[in-house]
C-alpha cells in the first residue's frame, strides 16, 4: 500500500517562495562577482598597459661630520642629498613613508631619520635631505677592525639606505601601497685618522641608487 502525502496550499507556497528567493540570491551573487571581477580586471588592464616604471634615486651630496669610535658604541653626524625621480609619463606617485639610515659593513650606523612624505607628478624630480644622526649606537667590536683596513686602503664605504611605502596615481584612480627600498653606495677617500667635525669627509660625486619594489 503506498501512502499518499497531500501538502496543504499554504506549504506549497512557502517552498515557492523559497525557491524564488534562492533564484534572486543566486543572480545577485553571480552579478556582484561579474562586476567586481569587472573592476578587478580593468585595474589589471590599466596597470599592464602603463606598467609604471620604479623610481629612480641617486646620490647627489654626502658630508661626514663626525665618525668617532669609543669602545663598543659609535657616534655619527651624516647629511645628504638624494636625487629622486619620477621616469613615468602617466603615472604619478604618492609617497606616504620614508625611512632613511647609514649603514656601515652591513651594520646599521645610524638611528632612522624620517623624510616627509610628498607628491611627486608624471617625471618630475625632487631633492631630498636628511641628517642622520647616531649617538652612542652599539656596534659589533668587528667596526674596529673594518676602519682600519679602510683607512690602510684610503677609501670608505658607506651604503645609504631608504625604504618607506608608496602610491601609484592613474588619472583618478589610485593604487593601494607598495614597499620600495632603496640602496646607496658612497666611495670616500679615507685619511689615516677618523674625521673630524671640522672639516667634513665629503662627497660631492653623483652615486647612481638601486631600487627595488
Amino acid at each position: 500500500m503506498s501512502q499518499i502525502t497531500i501538502e496543504s496550499p499554504k506549504h506549497c507556497a512557502n517552498k515557492q517562495g523559497l525557491k524564488r528567493f534562492e533564484r534572486n540570491y543566486k543572480k545577485l551573487f553571480f552579478a556582484f562577482s561579474a562586476f567586481l571581477t569587472t573592476i578587478l580586471a580593468l585595474i589589471l588592464l590599466i596597470y599592464l598597459i602603463l606598467h609604471p616604471s620604479k623610481p629612480q634615486f641617486s646620490l647627489k651630496e654626502l658630508d661626514i661630520y663626525q665618525l668617532n669610535l669609543s669602545g663598543p658604541n659609535l657616534n655619527t653626524t651624516i647629511n645628504l642629498t638624494l636625487l629622486s625621480k619620477n621616469p613615468n609619463q602617466k603615472v604619478s606617485i604618492y609617497y606616504d613613508e620614508i625611512v632613511v639610515y647609514g649603514s656601515y659593513k652591513g651594520q646599521q650606523i645610524t638611528g632612522d631619520t624620517y623624510v616627509p612624505p610628498f607628491y611627486q607628478g608624471n617625471e618630475e624630480s625632487n631633492l631630498l635631505t636628511a641628517s642622520l644622526v647616531g649617538n652612542g649606537l652599539p656596534v659589533s667590536p668587528s667596526i674596529g677592525y673594518e676602519f682600519g683596513r679602510d683607512q690602510s686602503s684610503g677609501r670608505l664605504v658607506l651604503n645609504l639606505k631608504a625604504n618607506g611605502k608608496l602610491r601609484w596615481k592613474v588619472g583618478t584612480w589610485v593604487s593601494g601601497h607598495y614597499r620600495f627600498n632603496v640602496n646607496c653606495v658612497s666611495f670616500m677617500a679615507f685619511g689615516p685618522s677618523l674625521p673630524s667635525p671640522s672639516p667634513p669627509l665629503a662627497s660631492k660625486q653623483a652615486s647612481q641608487c638601486s631600487t627595488t619594489l
